[in-house]
């Protein structure tokens, strides 16, 4: 089964969160939520998330997978923790999926992620960085290799079932997109 961990900060965009932690789920992956520290959090928009775990407890474990919710402050919070920096290059360093949305592709940036690499981001985002060896895109969903970018709330639900695509294939993405009754 793939598993992916979904780190939870405080003043994270909780549109994207939750999207990416619901079709996850329905596409049958083993999903852990994960706060930066213990407790509740708080989203951008006052919605408050019960993580599964703490970070510290889920990174005891492997996964396949690391997708990061944007907003504001939340992407921040994750650019400022050294461990969310240190899982994204083991995760690089193993060939494994690092996937980030709206704001949140800065942390990639950070993390050396996207040197070399196209990718996409909220608007402004990663326009204010000196990332001379990434190409920026305006693409809803953005795939270079085990990089996975998106713009925003609006493209969550893309990003998600792109998602599922590269764990679980194609035919699980048509189901999982299927029952969601997408135009």
């Amino acid at each position: 089964m793939a598993s992916v961990l979904v780190p939870l900060a405080q003043g994270c965009e909780e549109l994207e969160a939750v999207t990416i932690i619901d079709l996850l789920v329905r596409a049958g992956a083993e999903v852990v939520s994960a706060g930066l520290e213990a407790g509740p959090v708080h989203c951008s928009r006052g919605v408050t998330l019960l993580p599964d775990s703490t970070l510290d407890e889920a990174l005891q474990r492997d996964f396949d997978m690391v997708a990061l919710p944007g907003g504001l402050p939340g992407a921040d919070h994750l650019d400022a923790d050294p461990r969310i920096h240190s899982l994204l290059k083991a995760m690089a360093a193993n060939g494994k999926y690092t996937a980030a949305i709206c704001a949140a592709p800065k942390v990639l940036a950070s993390s050396g992620l996207l040197a070399g690499r196209r990718a996409t981001a909220y608007p402004g985002v990663l326009e204010r960085l000196d990332l001379p060896d990434t190409t920026l895109s305006a693409e809803a969903v953005v795939i270079d290799g085990p990089v996975i970018t998106s713009r925003g709330p609006g493209t969550a639900m893309d990003f998600a079932l792109a998602l599922i695509e590269i764990l679980l294939g194609h035919d699980k993405r048509n189901e999982v997109e299927s029952a969601l009754q997408r135009p």
